[in-house]
C-alpha cells in the first residue's frame, strides 16, 4: 500500500540524505514541486531550514509519491527528531495543484535568513549524513520524541566521526586502514543516551598479513572534547577546576570529586579553540588570552572513542579562585582553584591531581613554562 503525497523541502531535497532516511529499495516517484505563499529560511541559528509564510513567494521542494507505509513512517520519525509535525498543503506539481502533506516547524520557532540548498550542502551535508545514519538505526525502537531528545548527542558524535576522517601521520605505525583491513560482520548499539555503547563482531588484519578470527569487541562512543589549563605567566599561577565525576564513583572511589583542567564537548561546527574559550567562560567565568596547543590524543583507545584537544591558555589569575560556576541547565557545580605552578606539580606527584588530561597539560607546561614566562 502506498502513502499520500509528501512535500519535502530543505535538507530532504538532498538526494543522498533523503534516500538514507527513506531506506528500503521500493522505487518512489520524486517530482519538483512548489509551495506557494511560502519561503524556506534557516531555523534561527540552527543548521536546518523551516518554512515561513511569504506572500507572493514560492518554496521549492519535491513531492514524493508511491512510498510504502514504512517509508512514510521513516520520514515521520526523522522529522520528529526536530519536533516537526505533519500538516496538509496544496502544492504545485507540473503546473497543477495537488494535495500533499508537509512538515511544519514547532510553534515559537524563529526563522533566520533565506536558505539555499547549495549553501547547506557545501557546509553541513556531511554532518547530517553522519547523524542520520545513527538516528535512523533507532527507527522502530524509540519514539520520535525520544529521538528529538537524543539528537544533540547524536550530532555531537557525528561531528566527531567527521573529524576522525581528517588525515593523520603514519610514519611508525602500520598504514593498514578500515578500508581493506577490518571486516565488520555485525554491529550493534545496545545502549544510547549521553554516550553509546557499541558492540561489533569483526575481523582485523594481523601484522603477518592474515585476518584474525571473528572477535567480539565493545566500546563507548562519545563526542570529541577540549581541555584547557589556564596559566598566568606573570605570577606563575594555574587554575584547575573541581567537580563531582561519575567515573570515579562507579569505580568505588570514596572521593569522586576530581581536579581537572577546564573541559567540554566540541559542538558540531565548532573549532576546538572556540570550545576552549567558551568552556572557560562557562566553568570559571574566565576570559582567555593566547592559547597554546598541547596535543590531541585518545585518553583510553582500548574502549573509548573520546578524542581530546588539549590547550594551555594564558589568563590573568591573581586574586582569583574559589568561585563556583557551571551551567545550571546541565546541573554543573564547578569550583575553581588558583594555585602556584609548583603546587600543581606536587599534586601530580602525590596523585591528588589524578586525571589524565590535567597530568598531560601539567607536564607540557613544565617543559614550556620558562618560554611562556619570557625567560627561555
Amino acid at each position: 500500500m502506498s502513502e499520500a503525497n509528501l512535500f519535502l523541502f530543505g535538507t530532504l531535497c538532498h538526494t543522498p540524505l533523503r534516500d538514507l532516511v527513506m531506506g528500503g529499495e521500493t522505487r518512489v516517484e520524486v517530482k519538483p514541486a512548489k509551495l506557494r505563499e511560502h519561503a524556506v529560511h534557516w531555523a534561527g541559528r540552527a543548521d536546518h531550514p523551516m518554512l515561513v509564510p511569504a506572500p507572493g513567494d514560492a518554496a521549492s521542494g519535491v513531492v514524493v509519491n508511491g512510498m510504502t507505509r514504512e517509508q512514510r513512517a521513516r520520514f515521520d520519525f526523522f522529522e520528529g527528531g526536530f519536533d516537526y509535525d505533519l500538516v496538509p498543503a496544496m502544492v504545485e506539481v507540473d503546473g497543477e495543484l495537488v494535495t500533499a502533506l508537509r512538515y511544519d516547524a514547532p510553534a515559537g520557532a524563529r526563522p533566520g535568513s533565506r536558505w539555499q540548498l547549495a549553501d547547506w550542502a557545501e557546509t553541513y551535508a556531511p554532518l547530517w549524513m553522519a547523524a542520520a545514519e545513527e538516528a535512523m538505526s533507532y527507527f522502530g525502537t524509540i519514539s520520535p520524541e525520544e529521538l528529538a531528545r537524543r539528537m544533540p548527542m547524536i550530532r555531537l558524535r557525528a561531528s566527531a566521526r567527521l573529524r576522525a576522517e581528517e588525515p593523520m601521520p603514519a610514519t611508525l605505525r602500520t598504514d593498514m586502514s578500515c578500508a581493506g583491513d577490518v571486516e565488520i560482520d555485525d554491529f550493534r548499539r545496545p545502549y544510547s543516551n549521553y554516550f553509546v555503547a557499541a558492540e561489533a563482531d569483526l575481523k582485523f588484519r594481523r601484522f603477518d598479513g592474515s585476518m584474525s578470527p571473528s572477535v567480539n569487541r565493545a566500546g563507548f562512543v562519545m563526542g570529541d572534547a577540549v581541555t584547557v589549563l589556564p596559566y598566568d605567566p606573570e605570577h606563575d599561577l594555574v587554575l584547575v577546576v573541581e567537580q563531582f565525576r561519575m567515573g570515579p564513583l562507579l569505580r568505588g572511589d570514596p572521593r569522586p570529586w576530581m581536579l581537572e583542567p577546564i573541559a567540554g564537548r566540541v559542538d558540531p561546527g565548532e573549532a576546538p579553540e572556540t570550545t576552549a574559550r567558551r568552556e572557560a567562560l562557562e566553568e570559571a567565568r574566565l576570559t582567555l588570552g593566547k592559547l597554546h596547543f598541547v596535543n590531541a590524543h585518545y585518553p583510553s583507545p582500548g574502549a573509548v572513542t573520546e578524542y581530546i584537544y588539549a590547550y594551555v591558555g594564558e589568563a590573568r589569575l591573581k586574586g582569583r579562585g574559589g568561585e563556583v560556576a557551571g551551567l545550571a541547565t546541565e546541573d554543573e557545580n564547578i569550583r575553581s582553584h588558583v594555585i602556584p605552578f609548583d603546587h600543581l606539580m606536587e599534586l601530580v606527584r602525590t596523585g591528588e591531581a589524578g586525571t589524565g588530561p590535567l597530568v598531560v597539560s601539567a607536564y607540557w607546561l613544565a617543559l614550556n613554562r620558562a618560554r611562556l614566562r619570557g625567560s627561555a
